[in-house]
């Protein structure tokens, strides 16, 4: 009888990468601020009120967590997509619900250009941004469940987040074309993706829609490894398809459109962080493969994050051209260097 395998090391190893990219994300940025003194600020409980511990616990410390936050959220998403339709290239935003919040967002910033009612938000901030971002994402969400509880077929169900998708974006295509440069040029900066916008108390709110992703992830174990063997196997094992859809559908919305919302359409992480979990552990079981892939997740957005604030310069480059300049030349590696996907 085979000896079950234990990932005690796996996680350990994590946990301790995970550490020292989230102080190393904090010791680095464009003031130069001595090692000893940011953990000294982290850690020490009387904290003085200098210049340095003034950037670290207002500007890098929110957004060090939020790159964790972010990572971890938009791996898991893209792991429960990629089960749910059994594909190994679905990734968060299959539903569409990434385009509802790029409309949202596309209708505050530009469609004053179109619309003389929006004139007053075309001076916006942060939260009636995240506001419209979430609005547009939660009304795709609703809809895509109303069509789960119609449709039987997952690979249909995709195929009609898809067409959401492009119906979201074809609006958006149109506000681009009648919009002003400044709207638009506003628009891209906010396509780009942003970590560093994200107060102590918007935080507050992204970690309660993850986490409740999270434990929703967790409840629906049995399900994603059912989901794995096909619905007819998952249906014979007890599973309830339409529930189960339901839920991981909820899931993957509270994570992405979160996330979207708050910090921008950030792309390839929900997409490869999975495939580069399960080369790493060897396995398809969710009960590993969910708490490895919000580690992994968090540990590459941390690096990524840090790589595109150019440490000792004020200039920061889009999250987005980071993620996929690094990320993608790491997965097509280890997929040669493995020479098979799992999934």
């Amino acid at each position: 009888m085979s000896k079950k395998p234990t990932y005690s090391i796996h996680f350990l190893l994590l946990l301790l990468g995970l550490f020292c990219c989230f102080i190393l994300n904090v010791s680095l940025g464009s003031v130069r601020i001595p090692f000893s003194v940011t953990l000294k600020t982290i850690f020490d409980a009387d904290k003085e009120l200098s210049s340095f511990s003034y950037i670290i616990w207002n500007y890098r410390l929110p957004k060090a967590f939020t790159a964790l936050v972010v990572g971890a959220s938009l791996s898991l998403s893209g792991l429960l997509m990629q089960t749910l339709f059994r594909n190994p290239l679905a990734g968060p935003f299959v539903l569409g619900i990434s385009s509802g919040a790029s409309l949202g967002a596309a209708l505050v910033i530009m469609g004053s250009s179109l619309f003389s009612g929006l004139t007053s938000l075309s001076v916006f901030n942060d939260i009636v941004l995240a506001a419209a971002s979430s609005l547009g994402s939660f009304l795709v969400l609703l809809v895509v469940l109303a069509v789960a509880v119609k449709v039987k077929d997952t690979m249909a169900l995709l195929i009609i987040g898809l067409m959401f998708g492009s119906v979201t974006a074809a609006i958006v295509g149109i506000l681009s074309y009648f919009s002003k440069a400044e709207k638009l040029q506003q628009y891209i900066f906010w396509s780009f993706g942003s970590l560093g916008n994200l107060s102590w108390y918007q935080l507050v709110i992204v970690l309660l829609c993850t986490f409740t992703g999270i434990v929703l992830s967790v409840l629906s174990i049995k399900s994603l490894n059912a989901f794995l063997l096909g619905e007819n196997y998952a249906q014979s094992l007890g599973v309830r398809l339409k529930n189960s859809r339901r839920m991981i559908i909820i899931a993957t919305g509270l994570l992405a459109g979160c996330i979207t919302a708050f910090a921008g359409p950030i792309a390839f992480v929900g997409l490869a962080v999975p495939h580069l979990t399960r080369q790493l552990f060897h396995t398809t079981d969710h009960k590993i493969l969910i708490p490895a892939v919000l580690c992994c997740g968090a540990i590459l957005m941390l690096l990524c994050d840090t790589i595109a604030q150019l440490p000792g310069s004020v200039n920061v480059l889009p999250i987005n051209t980071i993620t996929s300049i690094f990320g993608a030349p790491l997965v097509i590696w280890l997929l040669v260097r493995k020479k098979k996907m799992l999934f």
